[in-house]
């Protein structure tokens, strides 16, 4: 019995040392411009799992910390984070009394680079970028990556935006179309949207298996925001050259109910690229209700309309003709600009959440439906001249590269050019107006259309087994369908258009009316089914130093097209629906992370996943018929990363090494050639396409001083194709060269000799050296010195392969198209290096109610000319051809590129109360 007492007295005592050992911190968060408390604020102890979030009145608690020194930080999206030196005495509770946060005014940054994201994200820019997902990340080298890096489309690991998983509430954003976050669909609710949770690359996300560049979670809950108002106006010579903005956020009330509020519009006659007027506006309304403890409701709507006028890539010789801001699209119609080119999105999204949170369980049932239109008009011309001024029988090197070269002809289309650069509409409205046309269009502008509709219900759940362990999991359900046709938006002063493919002089609807009108649909009418199940469940293990996570996913993708015309040349496929495919897909990954001390630590991470193509790549030529790509399977990816955290007094950063393999992945295109099969309107398949990924990143921040911040930023990357991939082409429009063409009009040119050759995906070599000084007076200024190189053109995949050398007249391979002088030929083009210094800066005005708060930046400050990116015309499509347009050194059918803005400026006032 004494055994058992004596037992039982040193148990006893062991707890109350280990209590006394492991007291708690506690404190107060105010923000410092106003005073007020900061609710959901994180404080944590750096290189431990222990962290809590602040009450509604700004308190904390950290009921168990171990004895000894630590780092206190304190962070929360939209302030500069605090990171504090604390001593824990041994069985003593350290009240840190009221700690101050700063409101972080370079976050008005996202404003800046919000503009540049929707610019080029979802048009003819030559961008895939993934800038707009970086928002929420403190990390240095990924802020670069936003905020200076993004000017010049450089890619995070030269990775597509495919790579970027978004959510809102949870639910995914990403489309189906090309697996691609639709910012504009939320564009201009800044207020609304800085409310994010970000995972970087294959680190675990508590809400999706993610992707490669990461999980940005953006937070649309009424009652997460901060109660006030806020009012803000900008300006740019961006995309837009002015913004008005208004957002009032009711704040959690006593009743359990809390709402908000944004409105913003945003406009421009012109960008900083002639002749692209923008026209958008924005609404949000999100409501949440908390009846009980644990659970809440939610509700958000949005609705961004956005109307901008496009640009596009030109040749090197239309740049030297009218300079990097030229635009070809617009004219003057009666003294006003008109832009033939006009995107409008207008696909509103409704949101609806149960929330049942708890310190074990966590649960979130969302269901999410948008639906609306996406639209882009062009010009179309019917047996008539090309009414576009850069087409190439109108410029200069038509008639150098014609016979023995007519110089004076080509002087003369010079000095034509260059008096009348524009589109003509007058002459389009007289030509549609002649007697012998009898009211038939032979121009007309046609809008492309898809009006989606898309459902997306989910559960996600988190479970706080133990401090040492959390299972995440959840099932998604998405399901789409996608109304695709073309619409007669202008007849230009006709009467009616006759719908007659005048390549083959077939007709596109045989079952509707020949004759259509304004409004009507025409060319081309089909619908896009799509379905998707998606699961996945994820384990994270905590124990001392050591945290370790294991994932996995599984999901299910169906795709099937609907035709909706009866097309004359197409008559056993085109009508009713295609067979419909079925795509399984799996993904495994995990990490180690072993923090070595409280400021270093090491983290390893591996992924392997499969995914289906993307449906853009699936059919053939939707447009026109049910032809589905030969063979089509899914991509298979093999992914991993290393990295070096360090968290030192003055210095901190990481240092992450990256390896990807792609395979299997597809690329279909559509196009004018002239091969060594002959010439023709072309659908070209790409198959087998694989690609490698792999180099070094490196972010630092060096506390100078109080005032002073210096950073460096680097990344050392390649990517490049690593091994030949199979080419079909499809001759659609072709006249009858039946020894050509198999029973599916299609021809297999076999491999494409592409191993090697470099992505086109931005910058693959990045530095940036900045500095920032902050005032103690609430200004601060920092300026960022970038250099960006090794960015290499897209290449012509045709041109790569066995028919480029053939001779189209003779059928036989061009005797002078040796390995060396073919080498030589198609050598891939690198542009040049970009230097860009950009300064921005901001200060703050505390007034009796609220405060005053002013943000500016200047990109490329030296205002330099460069180029973002480019691709090879495939115009050129044989060995011959290709050498006599590049002989005289002004090519017909040269590479097009695409520029970058020159000096550039953002400013943004607020003011909040």
């Amino acid at each position: 019995m004494k055994r058992y007492f004596l037992l039982l007295i040193i148990t006893l005592h062991s707890c109350i040392v280990w209590t006394q050992n492991r007291s708690g911190i506690r404190g107060k968060i105010l923000e410092l411009q106003t005073e007020k408390a900061i609710l959901s604020a994180e404080v944590a102890i750096e290189g431990l799992n222990i962290k809590t979030f602040t009450e509604g009145d700004g308190t904390f608690v950290l009921a168990t910390v171990p004895s000894g020194k630590h780092i206190l930080k304190v962070s929360i999206q939209g302030f500069r984070e605090q990171r504090i030196p604390v001593s824990k005495v041994p069985g003593q509770t350290l009240d840190m009394g009221i700690l101050f946060l700063e409101k972080d005014l370079a976050s008005e940054q996202i404003d800046a680079i919000i503009t540049l994201t929707e610019n080029d994200l979802s048009d003819d820019s030559g961008s895939d970028g993934i800038y707009g997902l970086l928002q929420a990340t403190r990390d240095i080298y990924l802020t670069r990556a936003a905020f200076d890096f993004s000017q010049v489309f450089f890619r995070v690991r030269n990775y597509g935006g495919r790579e970027a998983t978004v959510l809102l509430n949870g639910l995914p954003m990403n489309e189906f179309f090309n697996g691609r976050p639709q910012w504009n669909n939320w564009g201009g609710l800044n207020d609304i949207t800085r409310n994010q949770e970000f995972t970087n690359s294959l680190t675990p996300s508590a809400m999706s298996f993610g992707s490669l560049v990461g999980v940005t979670n953006i937070n649309l809950r009424a009652g997460s925001y901060r109660s006030g108002m806020r009012f803000s106006s900008s300006a740019s010579n961006r995309t837009y050259s002015g913004r008005v903005m208004a957002t009032y956020h009711s704040g959690m009330k006593p009743s359990g109910l809390a709402y908000s509020v944004s409105a913003s519009g945003r406009w421009a006659e012109n960008g900083f690229i002639e002749g692209t007027p923008y026209d958008a506006y924005s609404l949000f309304v999100g409501l949440e209700f908390k009846p009980w403890e644990h659970s809440s409701f939610t509700f958000n709507g949005i609705f961004a309309s956005n109307r901008r006028g496009q640009s596009t890539a030109v040749t090197d010789e239309v740049f030297q003709l009218a300079g990097q801001q030229y635009n070809p699209h617009w004219g003057k119609q009666s003294g006003e600009v008109r832009n033939s080119r006009i995107r409008t999105i207008e696909e509103p999204i409704l949101i609806a959440n149960y929330f049942y949170e708890t310190e074990k369980l966590n649960i979130n049932v969302g269901v999410a439906w948008q639906t609306g239109k996406f639209g882009r008009t062009r010009l179309a011309h019917f047996n008539a001249p090309n009414p576009s001024p850069v087409y190439f029988r109108y410029l200069p090197s038509n008639y150098i590269n014609s016979g023995s070269g007519n110089f004076e002809n080509a002087n003369l289309a010079k000095e034509r050019f260059q008096r009348d650069p524009q589109l003509n509409w007058d002459i389009l409205y007289q030509a549609n107006r002649a007697p012998a046309l009898n009211g038939k269009s032979a121009y007309l502008v046609q809008e492309d259309r898809t009006d989606d509709s898309v459902l997306t219900a989910q559960i996600l759940g988190n479970l706080n087994i133990s401090q040492n362990l959390r299972i995440d999991a959840g099932i998604t359900y998405r399901g789409l369908e996608s109304d695709n046709y073309a619409r007669i938006d202008d007849l230009l002063g006709a009467s009616y258009h006759e719908d007659i493919d005048p390549f083959t002089d077939t007709r596109n609807d045989l079952n509707g009316e020949i004759n259509k009108t304004t409004g009507n649909r025409f060319n081309y009418n089909y619908i896009l089914h799509s379905t998707e199940w998606y699961t996945f469940v994820q384990s994270i293990f905590t124990v001392k130093k050591w945290e370790a996570f294991l994932s996995a996913s599984l999901s299910a993708t169906n795709y099937q097209r609907e035709g909706l015309f009866l097309n004359e040349l197409f008559s056993e496929n085109s009508l009713g629906e295609s067979e419909q495919l079925t795509f399984s897909s799996t993904g495994l990954k995990g990490g180690v992370t072993y923090r070595i001390d409280s400021r270093n630590a090491l983290s390893i991470n591996a992924a392997y996943l499969q995914r289906p193509p993307l449906l853009q790549n699936t059919f053939i030529n939707p447009r026109e018929n049910n032809e589905v790509v030969p063979d089509l399977v899914g991509e298979r990816i093999w992914s991993g990363d290393i990295t070096y955290f360090l968290r030192w007094a003055r210095l901190k950063g990481r240092i992450t090494g990256y390896y990807t393999n792609f395979e299997n992945q597809t690329d279909v295109s559509f196009f004018f050639v002239n091969s060594g099969l002959g010439s023709d309107f072309v659908q070209e398949v790409t198959s087998g396409i694989h690609t490698l990924h792999y180099g070094t990143e490196l972010g630092l921040e060096y506390q100078f001083s109080p005032d002073v911040t210096l950073t460096a930023v680097a990344s050392l990357g390649k990517a490049y194709y690593t091994d030949a991939a199979n080419v079909t082409i499809n001759f659609d429009t072709s006249g009858d060269p039946d020894e050509l063409i198999n029973l599916e009009g299609s021809v297999d040119l076999g491999k494409a000799d592409i191993t090697g050759y470099r992505l086109p995906s931005g910058p693959q070599s990045a530095f940036s050296l900045g500095m920032e000084y902050r005032d103690p007076k609430f200004w601060w200024i920092a300026t960022t010195a970038n250099f960006l190189t090794e960015n290499y053109i897209s290449i012509s995949n045709i041109t790569r392969t066995q028919s480029f050398l053939i001779n189209p007249e003779t059928q036989e391979p061009f005797p002078e198209a040796t390995p060396d002088a073919v080498q030589n030929l198609l050598q891939q083009e690198q542009l040049e290096p970009v230097y860009l210094l950009n300064v921005v800066g901001g200060k703050s005005w505390r007034l009796k109610k609220g405060f005053i708060s002013f943000f500016a930046s200047v990109n490329n400050l030296f205002d330099l000319t460069y180029r973002t990116g480019g691709f090879e015309q495939n115009r050129n499509g044989n060995f011959g051809q290709l050498t006599a347009d590049l002989s005289r050194g002004n090519p017909s059918f040269g590479p097009r590129y695409w520029f970058g803005f020159g000096r550039t400026f953002f400013a943004n006032l607020a003011y909040n109360f």
